[in-house]
């Protein structure tokens, strides 16, 4: 199969986003741009499309799929009803990264949802990401565009990197704003309950619903299905060995690395250092790449996934990442470094 990559980045795309639509509608794959990262879509109500989907990531199949729609009224069509909460929850931050989890109508396969009664839904606000949802007419299953546990993709060049020749199409959007997936909340329990942090923080959701908002546990058991995706699979994962260094202190963290450099270079080991913006110049390892300004985390989660396959191209066997703690989005940036690190969390 050839995969054809098609630009969307200027106004002028029609084309592009009907041909595309028209290999969705066909029950074919397209990846395409969202505000987060480059999402996988399939036709939502076909089986064989959530099929084809798992095939190309090589993802298990327990992991659920998010449902992206283009217009509101597509929700009652996907979800048997929506709590208050919910609603309120996608009248202020949708379009954008959230994805909510509701109990699934009929009409929704389980092949999409994992075996699931529930259903993860959310409205992109990426305007290649609407249009092409509004010219498909149907809700598009899709996760990331990447093969199962790699880093996400931000930009067409890694999806290209990892599903050429197993896809159709590509829709080149750019590199994305924000750069981490969507903030998943679950809305079918008594208490909202994010189960992936991202963009939209805790503290957001609960001053927009004026009610507790809980944060669930990292991830679930082998025997247990996962409710989102990000729960039970190592993710995010570069191809080298990937070690997080964690303080309250930062001179601690940047003493800590470099000692940890020094060690592995008298074994003979090449080192590769996550650094940021203020640290940049207080390593001396083999390569030092900064992720962005902890004065600015939006940058910070614009680059990570970035940084990560970016060490994939260069010839190191170990790498040290700063943690973030503290900061704006820090939830969001630790939860994907800690699963593309394995949980080797070190504390100084």
């Amino acid at each position: 199969m050839k995969t054809i990559v098609r630009n969307v980045e200027n106004k002028d795309n029609k084309e592009a986003i009907r041909e595309a639509a028209g290999l969705l509608r066909e029950g074919k794959l397209v990846a395409f741009p969202t505000e987060t990262v480059y999402g996988l879509g399939g036709s939502g109500w076909m089986e064989e499309a959530a099929s084809k989907i798992y095939e190309a990531k090589g993802r298990p199949s327990d992991n659920p799929l998010i449902l992206h729609i283009g217009s509101m009224e597509m929700i009652d069509e996907i979800a048997s009803c929506v709590p208050g909460p919910a609603k309120k929850a996608m009248e202020v931050f949708w379009p954008g990264p959230l994805t909510v989890i509701l109990p699934k109508s009929d009409r929704v396969p389980y092949r999409v949802t994992g075996g699931l009664d529930s259903v993860a839904v959310r409205m992109p606000s990426h305007p290649a990401a609407l249009a092409l949802l509004r010219e498909t007419g149907v809700p598009v299953a899709a996760p990331s565009a990447n093969t199962s546990g790699r880093p996400s993709p931000t930009k067409a060049e890694h999806v290209v990197e990892d599903l050429d020749g197993k896809i159709p199409m590509v829709l080149d959007g750019g590199k994305v704003e924000v750069g981490v997936e969507s903030t998943i909340v679950d809305f079918t329990g008594e208490v909202p309950v994010i189960l992936r942090p991202g963009k939209i923080t805790k503290d957001e959701l609960e001053k927009t619903l004026l009610t507790e908002v809980l944060m669930s546990t990292p991830s679930v058991k082998e025997d247990t299905v996962p409710k989102a995706p990000g729960m039970k699979y190592k993710h995010y994962a570069p191809k080298a060995q990937l070690i997080l260094i964690l303080g309250e202190d930062i001179e601690k963290v940047v003493k800590e690395i470099t000692k940890r450099v020094h060690d592995c270079r008298e074994q003979g080991m090449k080192t590769g250092v996550i650094a940021t913006e203020e640290t940049m110049g207080d390593y001396d390892a083999d390569e030092v790449i900064s992720v962005g300004s902890r004065s600015h985390m939006e940058t910070v989660t614009a680059n990570l996934y970035d940084v990560l396959r970016e060490f994939d191209h260069i010839d190191v066997d170990v790498i040290f990442s700063e943690g973030f703690e503290g900061e704006e989005y820090e939830e969001a940036v630790m939860n994907r470094l800690a699963k593309a690190a394995g949980h080797q969390v070190i504390r100084v």
